[in-house]
């Protein structure tokens, strides 16, 4: 593999530009790089390999099986240059090191700061960067190494050769709508009266869509009128405020905005739970701090499990 040692950091960006672009002539003018250098780069790279890496098509290039894999390992490679880069931004401005979380708008609200904070009393001196995206992106990261660590619901998850998951916590999914909604004021909520309001729904993908799917399809009734899709919790609570619309959210999420004043459960009993979770790389020398942030959530998600029971 003596062909690995003369590869450098912008040769697998070339490399994840010609993927991006399928094409020579366009990567080749976006890193104002000359054409016939390129042709000549790759053929030599390829050559070296033992393999084609991109298939040569009237519309353009497409990677073979040996290309996705290496492409796989290029963005890999250049996750961790950049998070080297920030590491040693955070060391310059006097913090030890940097940590990066992704986490799903749903367990935004509630585990994560408090598992934060408690990591950062443990390691005074570490940075947090913090990222919210749907999971599919934030595993996708993840794999990239762009994040440390993902915690979001795990409902849609399937096993990764790359990642490890654990489970920490399992909740259902209540319906919400404003204090003053003229819901409040029946005595049955069932899913025909569910059915006369429009609904805020989670994209299409989302875990805690996929949930509410289910207990439609289960429950044997008519689809409920969707209006607006949104992966904004903020947006979606106040959106709730001024309007007569309908969304679900975690019983954490309930709790916590109910507290408020801002929002109320409608009582409605939806025969679906959620399972929280998280995940890391599969790495043989992990960076030392992620035992302790894991554990941090670990604690905390125990704690909020124990408040559930006894409420």
């Amino acid at each position: 593999m003596e062909w690995t040692r003369r590869l450098r950091v912008q040769h697998l960006e070339l490399l994840l530009k010609l993927a991006d672009t399928g094409s020579i002539s366009e990567t080749a003018r976006l890193s104002f790089t000359a054409q016939p250098s390129l042709s000549k780069w790759l053929k030599e790279l390829e050559d070296a390999v033992g393999a084609p890496l991109y298939e040569r098509h009237s519309r353009g290039l497409r990677p073979t099986e040996h290309g996705r894999m290496l492409l796989i390992h290029a963005e890999r490679v250049i996750g961790e240059m950049k998070r080297a880069q920030e590491t040693l931004k955070a060391i310059t401005h006097g913090n030890a090191f940097r940590i990066s979380i992704g986490t799903s708008p749903a367990t935004a609200t509630h585990l994560v700061p408090e598992s934060i904070s408690d990591f950062l009393n443990l390691h005074p001196r570490a940075s947090i960067e913090l990222n919210e995206a749907p999971m599919y992106q934030l595993l996708e990261r993840l794999e990239q190494g762009e994040h440390d660590l993902v915690i979001g619901r795990l409902d849609n998850y399937k096993p990764r050769p790359s990642l490890h998951n654990e489970m920490l916590s399992s909740e259902g999914i209540r319906v919400i709508c404003r204090p003053e909604h003229p819901l409040t004021q029946r005595k049955i909520v069932n899913w025909d009266a569910l059915n006369d309001y429009e609904w805020i729904v989670w994209p299409q993908g989302s875990p805690i869509r996929a949930r509410l799917d289910a207990a439609i399809t289960a429950a044997g009734s008519r689809p409920l009128r969707y209006r607006i899709e949104s992966s904004s919790l903020m947006a979606n609570l106040w959106m709730l405020q001024t309007t007569d619309l309908l969304t679900v959210a975690s019983e954490r999420v309930t709790e916590q905005f109910s507290q408020k004043g801002m929002i109320v459960d409608t009582g409605f009993e939806l025969e679906a739970r959620g399972s929280l979770g998280m995940c890391w790389r599969n790495e043989s020398k992990p960076h030392f701090s992620l035992t302790d942030l894991k554990e941090c959530f670990r604690i905390n998600a125990s704690k909020f499990r124990t408040s559930s029971l006894k409420a």
